[in-house]
């Protein structure tokens, strides 16, 4: 079977389709609770005992190679996202079909390579679009139309490089630019980031926002530190990668539609009072649980489905429940868990990272904070050794046709060397495989062939990211033009021949180059 856990792991896992049947139950695992050991090793003690499903993917058809994911039809290497059909190498995408290489998106259909786009159709390596169609390499656009390597247009069609075209002159021009070849795609690419340098951006990505510090963030009213959370999220904090009618939650990775979560990954769905949970759909008055469903006044659980009253997986009444939780809580915090590094683990901390069922390399962490293997094991986090390949490279990246129309059928066949040749901290798989899906995609619209293993490549996107960290910065707009005198203001702004005044909470690192407005300036020029 495929698994997320590694054979080595002391884990007892099932297969998805066996965890949910009824041939096992959860509470056969239950274990009286013991005062005389923390808390947390008790916990993992029993994680090590009940069996877990091998990946997160409910509800999937011929979608096997995908992990956090729902609703997912004939999709491949899909990560975090819900449905979707026929979408692969990708992550946190929603309602899209036909589309590849994607990071995070939302109603996109036929789209490639592209990044934090929405509502777009037939889009190819872009970023930050809305609302596009037919249309490739452009930079914050909306509503645009056949437009080519462009940066910040707003309802435009028949532009390159931000230059007005007839249709007629539009479509001779793009005969210039083939998609096909790698060597030309890959110059494209350099000359839109240095084009889209030339414009200002705006200091956050907000849409319907009120009282918001963060980016990415959309329909959102009273969010601190908040990162890609969309639908009705209000009264948050320090919270990414979620939303749809979440509020009044703190710390949180992956969750949605549910209140007063606290501390919880990928939990939500009718959710609330959700603290220190790890996956689960559904559930009231959940606490140090992993993977329990539709449950509800649970503590130090892991399994359950359409439980109540449980501690450690055994059943209790509600009176026993009440009355031994508030002791385990006190025991919690007179005998707290002591990792190897000294750190203390009392009631009100997530899971000791000690306890990890990953190592460190392993999870999203190695994506936003990069350490080396030796800056993990310094810091007591576990790493896992690049695992040992059984297949040959028959086909070095090196040694790829240019051009997508020179790719013969027998490159199904073929295991491609990564260009990075490992020798990169993206968790390299060296090789990789063109799927029937993606050398279909690639044909119909003329794209060349990938040169990078789908890890790799998702790390390439990555690096066009903001990071999940905020810098206090000034607004760039000086009188009539920026501060750097790369642009010139095309209008009038607010605070006429002075600098702006404006204040902000930015993605934008203070060293980078792009030229930041505030919400105002920025929507003078661009909008």
């Amino acid at each position: 079977m495929i698994a997320i856990f590694a054979p080595e792991t002391p884990y007892r896992v099932y297969e998805q389709k066996n965890w949910w049947n009824d041939a096992w139950n959860p509470l056969d695992y239950g274990c009286d609770y013991d005062f005389s050991k923390p808390f947390f090793q008790q916990f993992d003690e029993l994680l090590k005992t009940v069996p877990l499903v091998n990946v997160f993917n409910q509800q999937a058809v011929n979608s096997d190679y995908c992990n956090h994911c729902e609703d997912s039809k004939d999709c491949y290497l899909l990560f975090a996202s819900i449905w979707n059909e026929n979408v692969s190498f990708s992550r946190g995408v929603v309602r899209s079909r036909d589309s590849f290489d994607i990071l995070q998106g939302e109603n996109l259909e036929s789209c490639y390579n592209s990044i934090d786009c929405e509502n777009c159709y037939r889009l190819f390596f872009s970023r930050e679009c809305k609302n596009c169609n037919d249309s490739v390499f452009l930079f914050d656009c909306r509503n645009c139309s056949n437009c080519f390597a462009s940066a910040g247009l707003r309802n435009k069609s028949y532009c390159i490089f931000n230059k007005q075209y007839s249709k007629e002159e539009y479509q001779k021009e793009l005969k210039s630019f083939d998609l096909g070849s790698y060597r030309l795609i890959s110059d494209i690419a350099s000359r839109l980031k240095e084009h889209a340098l030339k414009y200002p951006h705006k200091y956050a990505h907000f849409s319907n926002t009120a009282n918001v510090v963060g980016d990415h963030v959309s329909h959102a009213k009273n969010c601190y530190y908040c990162f890609s959370m969309f639908q009705n999220t209000e009264n948050c904090k320090y919270v990414a990668h979620g939303g749809a009618n979440f509020k009044d939650s703190y710390d949180g990775y992956g969750v949605g539609a549910g209140e007063l979560m606290y501390e919880s990954i990928d939990s939500g769905l009718a959710s609330s009072r959700i603290l220190f949970a790890v996956v689960g759909r559904g559930g009231l008055d959940m606490r140090y649980t992993y993977y329990c469903h539709e449950s509800k006044h649970i503590f130090g659980c892991i399994g359950l489905r359409n439980k109540q009253y449980c501690i450690l997986n055994k059943q209790y009444s509600k009176e026993e429940y009440e009355t031994l939780m508030p002791q385990i809580i006190e025991h919690m915090n007179i005998m707290p868990f002591v990792d190897k590094k000294g750190r203390i683990y009392k009631y009100g901390e997530f899971f000791p990272s000690e306890l990890s069922l990953f190592a460190y390399n392993e999870t999203i962490a190695q994506e936003y904070f990069p350490l080396t293997r030796e800056a993990a094991l310094a810091q007591g986090y576990g790493w896992r050794a690049p695992e040992k390949r059984q297949y040959e490279v028959t086909l070095p990246a090196s040694r790829l046709p240019d051009h997508i129309k020179e790719v013969p059928d027998t490159i199904l066949g073929e295991v491609i060397g990564c260009a990075h040749e490992s020798d990169c901290n993206h968790q390299c798989t060296n090789a990789f495989k063109i799927i029937l899906p993606e050398l279909q995609f690639l044909r119909k619209f003329t794209i060349t062939l990938p040169r990078l293993c789908p890890n790799c490549r998702h790390y390439e996107r990555l690096k066009q990211r903001n990071p999940l960290k905020l810098w206090h910065r000034k607004c760039m707009c000086a009188e009539t033009q920026s501060e750097n005198i790369v642009y010139a203001n095309t209008v009038a702004h607010f605070h006429n021949d002075k600098s702006c005044p404006n204040e902000f909470e930015t993605s934008y690192a203070p060293d980078r180059p792009e030229i930041v407005y505030c919400e105002q300036c920025y929507n003078a020029e661009i909008v």
